[in-house]
This record gives structure tokens, C-alpha cells and sequence, in this order.
């Protein structure tokens, strides 16, 4: 059973990202085993836990085992490269591990937990959409408010156009009256 000793430099040392794919029809005690199972069979090579990502339930490209969807979860182990073909052997006789997959990251990689960057990427999402929404609202507001005003506007022109055709019968009234008490009226100053 190997194991990280003292003696080993950092050089010899690598930092490995595992990615595992497993059924997602499986019971909760199934995947905690499988979990452990997985972390007993790197760790029992030598390798120190870096960081471990559950990335949850995700739809696959295509049919693996007939399934459709499986849960992701990737870890990064800090080990001694000359294990790694016993670790890969070991995953594959694994039961109910659809896939595994080992990468050598570059250097200066950064370990970046995916499902928290996912997490802060839908509330900046969210975030998002509601601003355009409220956006969207408020260009329609604007649009309701300027038909309104053309509309009073109308209304106001109409009302012109009704109240000046009223006023000439009014004032026809009174010129004819007018004219009425001028011709009768005896005593014309001409």
C-alpha cells in the first residue's frame, strides 16, 4: 500500500483531477458507498484529497448503460504519478461507476469548485432577468403613458373642432337677433 512519504519531493507529487460518473437511479446509501468506495481506492494508493465538487444530476449526451442521466462528482488528489494505472483498473471493475476519467491539470491551474461558480452564475442570472424585465416593463409603462397623451390630445382637437362649429349657430343667434332689433327699431340715427 503506498503512501506519501516525506521522502518524496514535490516534484515526484502531482496534482490529478477525477471526474466519476454513476447512475442517477441510485439510493442514497448506493451513492454514499460508491462514493467511499471510489475515495478508499485513491486514497489506498497514496493519494491526499484535495478538493471534492458534486456537481449532482446532469443529462448525458447519450444512452451509457441505458442511462440517460448520471451524477457527476470530481475530485483533485494530490499522489505519485506511478500509481495512477492502479487506480484506473481498480474504477473500471468499480460496480455502478458508469465512467471515470483522470486529468493531469496544467500548472497553475486553480481549483475552481464548479457547483458554487454555478450557483453564484444562476443568482447573477437571475439577477439579469430581472433587470430586463423591469426594463421591459418600464418601455411599456412609457408606451401606455405616451398613447395615453395622444389620445387627450385627440380628444382636446376633436372637442376644438365640436366647440367652434357650435359657436358660429351661437353667434348666427345673436347677429340675427341683433339684426332683428335693428330694423324693427324706428329711430335709426343714420
Amino acid at each position: 500500500m503506498p503512501t506519501i512519504d516525506e521522502t518524496m519531493t514535490d516534484e515526484d507529487l502531482r496534482t490529478y483531477e477525477f471526474c466519476v460518473l454513476y447512475p442517477s437511479n441510485l439510493s442514497q446509501k448506493e451513492e454514499v458507498d460508491l462514493l467511499k468506495e471510489i475515495e478508499k481506492i485513491i486514497e489506498e494508493q497514496g493519494g491526499k484529497q484535495v478538493s471534492k465538487d458534486i456537481w449532482g444530476k446532469r443529462g448525458l449526451a447519450y444512452k451509457i448503460k441505458g442511462h440517460d442521466e448520471g451524477n457527476f462528482v470530481v475530485y483533485h488528489y494530490i499522489m505519485d504519478p506511478t500509481t495512477l494505472k492502479e487506480i484506473d483498473i481498480a474504477l473500471r471493475i468499480t460496480p455502478n461507476l458508469l465512467r471515470h476519467i483522470i486529468v493531469k491539470p496544467p500548472k497553475g491551474y486553480r481549483i475552481l469548485k464548479y457547483s458554487e461558480t454555478y450557483e453564484t452564475w444562476l443568482k447573477e442570472r437571475e439577477g439579469e432577468e430581472d433587470r430586463k424585465k423591469k426594463e421591459k416593463e418600464e418601455k411599456l409603462a412609457q408606451r401606455v403613458a405616451e398613447k395615453a397623451k395622444r389620445q387627450v390630445k385627440r380628444a382636446a382637437a376633436k372637442k376644438e373642432e365640436e366647440a367652434p362649429a357650435k359657436k358660429p349657430k351661437a353667434d348666427k343667434k345673436k347677429i340675427s337677433e341683433e339684426l332683428e332689433r335693428l330694423i324693427s327699431d324706428d329711430d335709426l340715427d343714420i
